[in-house]
């Protein structure tokens, strides 16, 4: 019984990320990082995973694009956003 269970609970997670799977490997990066942390900003995503700030910004435009990500408004400060996974 735990083989099965084992296969149910990679076939839920292989389409959890279906919508990120042909993307590129710098969004994938971002939303692995986004999976582990709760809400990031731009600038600790790119703390976390070493890109440059346009890369990461072209990963989220592509996450964003495809409703894998949600952004909101920082309450601390209003300059930034805040990403978190979505899927």
């Amino acid at each position: 019984m735990s083989t099965s269970k084992a296969v149910t609970k990679q076939g839920a997670d292989a389409d959890r990320w279906a919508a990120v799977r042909d993307l590129p490997p710098s969004a994938k990066l971002v939303a692995k990082i986004l999976d582990y942390e709760d809400t990031l900003s731009q600038s600790q995503i790119a703390e976390e995973t070493l890109l440059p700030a346009r890369t990461v910004r072209y990963a989220l435009t592509r996450l964003e694009d495809e409703g894998v990500v949600e952004s909101r408004f920082s309450f601390s400060d209003a300059r930034k956003r805040l990403y978190r996974l979505t899927v």
